[in-house]
């Protein structure tokens, strides 16, 4: 059964991934990006695998461009009835360089970002009996050098996500939170080539999002670990 979708920071990487995968296979969806040329870039590709989908310039930092987004969404397809909370970005320096304005972009858009959107969408939601599913990192459970902002705000997304599903599940609303590794994006400045094969791939990311979505409505993975089955060439 097709589903509305609403993915944020499907511009490019992981979210662009899991547009492709699920756009392929009969869902509708709409993607969000800080950037119009990105954004007009991205849907102008997904067109050519749908037509069901559209694009909506919000910044997940700020709270009315979420409100903004899902308007738009329920506008368009009439209701809503999954949210991907993907947008985040990663600054990795030692603690004692990293600047205020490092630490706040980094809270602001991977932890408040993913509050935002969920907190814009959970009236549809709860419409809808749907699904709300944030992309951390293995970084919200595993520590590293260089990464105490990055580290602080994926902890924190995997906390906050814990936390909304036992709170929203009495509305039958799913809550889950994906914590990938290594994935072949653009992530950091990484350029993806074939010295990231070993890695996971953005369409990888887009199937285990359908399968979940395919589960039945019983079941809940409320946390999953996903990791690349190899090791670095």
């Amino acid at each position: 059964m097709s589903k509305i979708i609403y993915i944020t920071g499907g511009t490019k990487g992981i979210g662009f991934g899991i547009a492709e995968v699920l756009l392929k296979n009969g869902h509708k969806v709409a993607i969000s990006g800080r950037k119009q040329e990105d954004l007009d870039k991205a849907v102008s590709e997904l067109k050519t695998i749908s037509g069901s989908v559209f694009g909506i310039s919000s910044d997940v930092r700020n709270f009315e461009d979420e409100e903004n987004a899902v308007s738009k969404i329920v506008e368009r397809f009439g209701s809503l009835d999954v949210v991907i909370a993907n947008a985040g970005l990663g600054i990795f320096k030692p603690v004692d360089e990293l600047s205020i304005e490092d630490w706040n972009a980094m809270q602001e858009t991977n932890l408040t970002g993913a509050f935002y959107t969920l907190k814009a969408s959970v009236e549809e939601l709860k419409k809808s009996q749907g699904y709300y599913i944030t992309i951390a990192s293995l970084a919200g459970t595993n520590f590293f050098e260089n990464g105490s902002g990055y580290n602080a705000s994926k902890f924190g997304v995997v906390g906050f996500t814990q936390a909304a599903m036992i709170d929203l599940r009495k509305y039958n609303i799913k809550v889950s939170t994906i914590m990938p590794g290594s994935v072949a994006t653009y992530f950091n400045g990484n350029v993806p080539s074939e010295k990231d094969e070993w890695k996971i791939q953005p369409e990888d990311m887009g199937n285990l999002v359908l399968d979940m979505l395919n589960m039945n409505p019983r079941v809940l993975p409320s946390k999953i670990e996903f990791r690349a089955s190899q090791v670095k060439k």
